[in-house]
């Protein structure tokens, strides 16, 4: 159980940092990016221990490494997606507006 609060905990870290560098990070909250790791790293978790990768000791850190990197990945991921998406509608809207006068 400790080892799952830490790769959580370490997820939700890679997520706080990729709102923090994303340039577009005032289109969306900081809780997205962290959330999407957490998730991501933690499906990432029981997929890992469902195929038992960590029964031997040759594969025990499997599922700690893979799940940390698939949460950041997750994490830069949501964070460079949706803060290009969502600057690219504000630009949009605001240019429309400013169309109509």
């Amino acid at each position: 159980m400790v080892a799952l609060v830490i790769v959580a905990l370490t997820a939700g870290a890679f997520g706080a940092i990729a709102w923090g560098v994303d340039k577009h990070r005032a289109t969306f909250g900081a809780l997205l990016p962290a959330g999407a790791a957490v998730v991501t790293a933690l499906i990432t978790w029981m997929i890992t221990m469902a195929f038992g990768l960590d029964a031997g000791p040759a594969t025990a850190w499997i599922p700690w490494i893979l799940s940390m990197v698939v949460g950041g990945a997750a994490a830069w991921a949501t964070a460079g997606l949706v803060g290009r998406a969502r600057h690219a509608h504000i630009v949009a809207r605001t240019n429309e507006i400013l169309a109509m006068h």
